[in-house]
């Protein structure tokens, strides 16, 4: 049997009013699974090499693919929290450079067989993703199924446009955005 790492997510900006409403209705209808405080480090170069980290775990995280695009191929591999600086500076001695980090609060939910997250990300926003990790040829039908969800919800979806002229914008000012 294949192994499932291809993420498939629908996600969306959602206002302070509609994140606390959403909260309200993932307290009532969804398994609330963990909050989180991470810390996500992009680097620099033509592929999307993430670490990431919060107080009980660590990932070097790789997706193939375009930043926003619907589904991606995913590895992640977990290691100790305490070699987090560590691993960046063997990746920045490789010649990776540090291009973004973000500091996001996030909220996951588990509801049916999809994981919902509510994320605050410290100078970008605040957004309702809904994922699911499945094998290929699936990615279609769970996009849809996925998108069905969220609107079901209430949200209108955020375009890829919307989240890549936010995305570019956050690139260019992060550092004075999270101080």
């Amino acid at each position: 049997m294949e192994k499932c790492n291809i993420e498939v997510e629908v996600r969306s900006f959602i206002t302070d009013d509609q994140y606390k409403i959403l909260l309200s209705i993932l307290r009532f209808n969804g398994e609330f699974i963990r909050e989180l405080n991470e810390e996500t480090i992009y680097f620099s170069g033509d592929k999307d090499l993430r670490l990431r980290r919060n107080k009980k775990d660590a990932y070097i995280i790789y997706k193939k693919g375009n930043l926003h695009d619907k589904f991606r191929e995913e590895i992640e591999i977990k290691f100790e929290t305490v070699d987090f600086e560590k691993m960046q500076n063997l990746f920045e001695t490789l010649g990776y450079e540090l291009e973004i980090k973000w500091l996001r609060k996030r909220l996951e939910f588990q509801q049916d067989d999809m994981k919902i997250l509510l994320d605050d990300t410290m100078g970008y926003g605040k957004i309702i993703e809904i994922e699911k990790m499945v094998s290929a040829g699936e990615e279609d039908v769970t996009y849809a199924k996925l998108e069905k969800k969220l609107m079901k919800m209430g949200v209108k979806i955020s375009t890829k446009e919307e989240f890549n002229y936010a995305f570019e914008y956050y690139k260019n000012n992060w550092r004075s955005l999270i101080k």
